[in-house]
């Protein structure tokens, strides 16, 4: 029951679901998100820390470059919320101004590590 709520606590966020949405794109670094949500690395690095606490991403280290994405779900309740965020985040006019903003930030930087 606590994975639960940390579940339902970690979706209660703006600034998290802004997150989950743009990580539907693929695997992001820290630097990316905080570029498009233009937000500072300790607010973005708290919400990915809670996030991950409720097992919904996942990340890895390259260097001194922290990179997120989307965990596999470990039960039925988080596969059912991915597969209903997954249809319902991308039909927010945010997420949309979002994915547009990281197009623009992924076009520009090509082939540069952050």
């Amino acid at each position: 029951m606590k994975l639960t709520a940390k579940i339902f606590k970690a979706l209660s966020d703006e600034t998290r679901l802004r997150i989950l949405a743009l990580l539907q794109q693929g695997e992001l670094c820290v630097c990316d998100l905080m570029a498009v949500l233009e937000l500072p690395q300790s607010t973005v690095s708290r919400h990915l820390a809670n996030l991950r606490h409720a097992a919904l991403v996942d990340d890895r280290r390259r260097g001194v470059w922290m990179f997120y994405s989307l965990a596999p779900p470990p039960s039925g309740l988080h596969q059912d919320l991915a597969d209903l965020l997954a249809r319902r985040l991308p039909e927010s006019a945010q997420a949309q101004a979002d994915r547009r903003r990281l197009k623009q930030l992924l076009e520009s930087k090509e082939r540069q590590v952050c």
